[in-house]
Formats: structure tokens, C-alpha cells, sequence
């Protein structure tokens, strides 16, 4: 496939990236700066543009069979944040245009009914102190997704690390008695990947986790 990765230069893209050109995909990465992504993106094609600007984007979706959402924010509490759900908004309505269908978009353990399954210092700590804009965000940038036509997936993972790729991952929409977990983005990445390919969670919004925090 022909795969459009958003947020490619984050942490999270990056690897998305690396291991979708690794498994024969070919990708397209929509970047602010395509000089400052190149060095970060060997491989792809990038469009230089902004995630909110619908031309930049649809020109980002030319010849892709789906998408990759690993779209992120930088921490700041003086400002409402609004880009993810405006990008989103701005991608699904170009999508839609092109016909595109297949959407898999990270948000992250929190959002919707994830909220309060987290663990402890970040339910009480650092989601409400430092995230709360964010992740009234991430909650509308679901909803955008949910009211969509498109064949959605949303994917929120636990804790992220950059630790090396376990392939232990377990996935869960019953969060009975779940809480906390930790995941490094080398499974994350993998995850986005084959759920693009084989949609065993569309329509759906798993946490996912590494198992072994999950038996934790």
C-alpha cells in the first residue's frame, strides 16, 4: 500500500515510518519543514505542509490507500489546544473528497471512556495538571473520527517508551480492573501497521499495552 503517516517526525511516526518502508508499504509524510524532515523520513515522500491546511493535505493524499494518524502536541498549559481535532477535521473531509476510506488514529489512554483507567499519579497528576487541554482535544479529535463515513480505527496506547519492540502486545476495549501499563513505540508502530492491513479492530478504540504490564 500507499500509506500517509501525519506527525511522521515524532517519535512515534518515525518508527511508523521505518517499519511500514520496511515491510515493502510505500509512505508519504506530510512535514512542516521537508528540509528538516528529510534527514529524520530516508524513504519517503514528503509534502511540506501544515496539518490543518486542506490543500497541503489532500496533495499529501495523492495515490494513498490509507492513513496513519500519529498526529501529537507539544506541552503547554497557556493555551486551549485545538490542533488535533482541527487537523483531523481537516483530514477526514479530505479523505472523503479522495474517496480514501482506511484511517487508524493514535490518541492515547485517557481519552473517552479510557478516562481514569491510567493509574494512579497520572489520573491524579498528570493528566488533570499538565494534559487536561490536550485530552479535551484528543476527545473531540475521537468524536471527529466517530461521526466520520470513514473505516476508522482508534488506537490509544499506555505510557509510551522507546524502549526495543517486544511483540507482546495485548489489546482491550473491557478496561474492568485495568490500570496504568506502559508500551514502547516500537510495538505502538507495529500495531498501527497490521491493523491498517487487516482492520481486526475497525470501528473500535483498543488500549493497547505490552502484555507484560497488562498481567502486572
Amino acid at each position: 500500500m500507499r500509506i500517509l503517516v501525519t506527525g511522521a517526525t515524532g517519535g512515534t511516526g518515525r518508527e511508523v515510518v521505518r517499519q511500514a518502508l520496511a515491510r515493502g508499504h510505500q509512505v508519504n509524510a506530510l512535514a512542516r519543514s521537508a528540509s528538516d524532515a528529510a534527514p529524520l523520513l530516508p524513504g519517503t515522500d514528503i509534502i511540506e505542509g501544515d496539518a490543518r491546511d486542506g490543500e497541503a493535505v489532500a496533495k499529501a493524499l495523492a495515490g494513498c490507500d490509507g492513513v496513519i494518524s500519529a498526529l501529537g502536541t507539544k506541552l503547554s498549559l497557556l493555551h486551549e489546544e485545538t490542533l488535533l481535532s482541527t487537523a483531523t477535521r481537516v483530514l477526514i473531509d479530505a479523505m472523503q473528497h479522495r474517496g480514501i476510506k482506511r484511517l487508524v488514529c493514535i490518541t492515547g489512554i485517557g481519552a473517552g471512556d479510557s478516562h481514569g483507567h491510567g493509574g494512579f499519579l497520572y489520573d491524579r497528576i498528570v493528566q488533570p495538571l499538565l494534559l487536561n487541554s490536550t485530552y479535551h482535544d484528543k476527545d473531540r479529535q475521537e468524536d471527529e473520527v466517530r461521526e466520520s463515513s470513514l473505516d476508522w480505527t482508534i488506537v490509544r496506547p499506555t505510557n509510551l517508551t522507546n524502549g526495543p519492540a517486544t511483540d507482546d502486545i495485548r489489546a482491550l476495549t473491557d478496561l474492568t480492573d485495568f490500570h496504568g501499563g506502559s508500551i514502547a513505540r516500537a510495538d505502538v508502530a507495529r500495531f498501527l501497521i497490521t491493523e491498517l492491513e487487516d482492520r481486526h479492530w475497525a470501528g473500535k478504540s483498543p488500549v493497547i499495552t505490552s502484555a507484560d504490564a497488562a498481567r502486572a
